[in-house]
């Protein structure tokens, strides 16, 4: 029994109730609003938060600050349309593919050199990309940055969720800023590389982006905390729990499936290319029998049991919705005011900087509301805003106005991304013991990053397509209908997520509850199941041990 947990020397137990009298969980959720003692100032508590939070930022930040130094770069390094795409569709592509790899090891044997390493490999592989001499080595580099990315987040998310383990506001607030971490990388990645583009050239923005990882990764060895959660020995006993098969067969399906997708529009043959329809076929095989093999599996890479819980299952997959929205829909946005406005990468980021306002903004409602208003109804605004954005700019045109149609989409875009971040964010991490929390962030991540490489392949393919064969109504003059094409891609998208809504069962989160699973309402029991269960097992083995001291 955990003297911390029950000061009194014995849980909360009703003698008037057995077991067969309630449907409650025995368990009452604790809140705590006090500093984590791991901490031994507010200050260092605070940098330890923004320390996270870059490590979110990473992939990010560096597809923020390609998207305004896209055509730059292409016209310096003599790069087509696709091969532009794959700088960012490279460290979306590694990073999403790595993600489970990396969330199983830092819950095996440690998460704070893991975390404190990736920054500093990423900041050094950012310095080396910007003296890239082709679009290939360029391509190449961002996929190693996108590697470090897929090793930095993982951690960070496991120490954050083990620091904060107790619902309270005070986790509401941590996990609201490191949630800004994604939109808000972006944003700032774009007016930094912007800014360092339009004074240096393109090559500063890589130079830039190593220089501020390299002072986070300083910070971040001063406030981390150290790593309480227990390791596992490097033995073969631990090696026979790691899952390799897994690993290996979701790292090459994703790599091959995604690959396939980017590919497949520019291939000599088009999608009758015969390496694209092997990668398309044989990719998404290993993935399939990635999910055969987790069920079966004794020490499974990703639990299986836990898609059976409703809102996990619904939060994911309208998450990937907008995710599959969301970059390409600013990346064609920015090489729209690039090629078509002209703008330079400073205007493109001056242009953008509603975003970054809106965003800061946005989080710090969501840190105040989540335990105070339903999240379902979050998510519904989150939808809505997102549709009614790309709305907005699927019907711009090369002479209309900025501030008729772009200025409030990126308003909308904002408040969608981050409302939606946040609740989808917070359940999940909620949904897994503190022994998984690294790898609940790598599933977390890796749907993140999939769904941007799988929407940058099929915004990419719809562009070239469009550009080749314009056939949009007359609306449209023909030097805007390719980017419009993509922009209504990005509304289907949304719509499909807003279809999804009205399923969840999302109440408050964060707040104080009187049970376990604050997310779920009466008659969904049965589907959420594999986490209220344990942790009602656990209340039952502890009431159980004081059962003498009570009776």
């Amino acid at each position: 029994m955990d003297p911390e947990k029950y000061p009194n020397g014995s849980p909360p137990f009703d003698h008037g109730k057995t077991n067969s009298d309630t449907t409650d969980p025995l368990e009452l959720v604790e809140t705590r609003e006090e500093r984590p003692e791991c901490f031994s100032s507010t200050l260092q508590e605070v940098l330890f938060v923004l320390t996270a939070t870059m490590a979110i930022a990473m992939q990010a930040m560096l597809a923020g600050s390609v998207t305004v130094t896209s055509s730059f770069i292409g016209r310096d390094l003599n790069m087509s349309t696709a091969e532009i795409t794959w700088i960012s569709s490279a460290s979306s592509l590694s990073s999403g593919a790595f993600l489970l790899f990396f969330g199983k090891l830092a819950d095996l044997f440690g998460r704070k050199s893991l975390f404190v390493g990736s920054l500093f490999l990423f900041s050094v592989f950012a310095l080396v990309a910007g003296f890239a001499k082709s679009g290939i080595a360029l391509d190449i580099l961002n996929g190693i940055m996108g590697l470090m990315s897929a090793s930095g987040v993982p951690p960070a998310v496991g120490i954050l969720g083990n620091v904060y383990e107790k619902p309270s506001k005070r986790k509401n607030y941590a996990f609201a800023c490191f949630s800004a971490g994604n939109p808000l990388g972006f944003i700032f990645g774009t007016i930094f590389g912007g800014v360092a583009t339009n004074l240096f050239g393109w090559r500063a923005s890589f130079w830039l982006i190593a220089i501020i990882f390299l002072c986070t990764t300083f910070i971040g060895i001063w406030t981390i905390p150290k790593d309480f959660t227990a390791k596992e020995p490097v033995n073969f006993e631990t090696l026979k729990r790691f899952d390799i098969l897994g690993t290996v067969f979701i790292i090459f399906g994703i790599g091959m499936f995604s690959a396939a997708l980017s590919l497949g529009e520019t291939a000599p043959q088009g999608w009758k290319t015969g390496y694209v329809l092997a990668l398309l076929i044989v990719g998404l095989a290993l993935m399939i029998a990635f999910v055969l093999w987790d069920l079966k599996f004794k020490y499974p890479l990703v639990p299986m049991g836990i898609w059976k819980d409703r809102n996990f299952t619904l939060c994911l997959c309208i998450l990937m919705l907008g995710f599959m929205a969301f970059v390409p829909g600013n990346f064609f946005a920015a090489l729209f005011f690039q090629q078509v406005w002209h703008m330079s990468a400073l205007q493109v980021a001056v242009h953008l900087l509603p975003m970054a306002v809106m965003g800061i903004a946005v989080n710090i409602v969501a840190g105040l509301i989540l335990h105070r208003v339903s999240n379902k109804l979050i998510m519904l605004v989150a939808k809505l805003s997102y549709t009614g954005s790309f709305l907005l700019i699927a019907f711009n045109k090369t002479d209309s106005s900025y501030w008729s149609f772009y200025f409030p989409s990126f308003i909308l875009l904002v408040m969608g991304a981050d409302l939606e971040f946040n609740v989808a964010n917070m359940y999940v991490m909620s949904s897994m013991p503190p022994s998984q929390q690294s790898i609940a962030g790598g599933i977390f991540q890796t749907v993140s990053k999939l769904c941007t490489t799988l929407g940058f392949g099929i915004a990419t393919a719809i562009f070239t397509s469009v550009q080749r064969k314009p056939t949009l109504a007359k609306y449209w003059d023909r030097t805007t209908q390719p980017y419009t094409a993509t922009f209504w891609f990005a509304v289907a998208c949304s719509l499909l997520g807003l279809a999804l809504v009205p399923f969840l069962t999302l109440g408050t989160q964060g707040g104080k509850q009187d049970k376990v699973s604050p997310t779920t309402t009466e008659g969904d029991e049965d589907k959420d199941a594999p986490i209220a269960e344990e942790r009602k097992a656990e209340a039952e083995a502890t009431v159980a041990q004081a059962l003498p001291t009570v009776g």
